[in-house]
């Protein structure tokens, strides 16, 4: 099983593509929507993850989406936690839409790495400065 997080650019011309349904019915893949921001002509942008096939298929959706115009880039950033430094103050919970950051049943921070998208809102968040966004 194959798994892939990319960020998707679509023209304007291109938004309407009913592309994740391709990736879906085409390449039988299962496809994750992490984030999106797509309105009628304009620009869209969208966050995905890709799974449940083989490398092959990751690779032949990904190339699909390249020849129809749609720019794909593979989401290589992650978001790295200083857990020794933490205060646990859960200031960058509350900016973190995928809820990949949380308070536990004790009261402590936790971070799940599967749920992150790289927003960086965390990073800018943290009142101690110890997150941070590398490639």
């Amino acid at each position: 099983m194959s798994k892939r997080r990319v960020v998707l650019t679509f023209p304007p011309s291109l938004v309407e593509l009913p592309i994740t349904y391709r990736l879906v019915k085409d390449f039988d893949l299962k496809i994750n929507i992490m984030r999106a921001h797509i309105s009628p002509k304009e620009e869209g942008k969208l966050v995905l993850e890709v799974e449940d096939g083989s490398a092959e298929q990751v690779e032949a959706g990904l190339r699909f989406l390249e020849d129809q115009g749609i720019r794909v880039k593979r989401l290589s950033k992650e978001i790295k936690w200083d857990q020794e430094s933490c205060v646990h103050c859960g200031a960058c919970t509350a900016v973190c839409l995928s809820q990949a950051l949380y308070m536990n049943p004790e009261w402590e921070l936790d971070f799940d790495p599967n749920k992150c998208i790289v927003c960086e809102l965390c990073v800018q968040a943290c009142p101690l400065q110890i997150l941070e966004a590398t490639f």
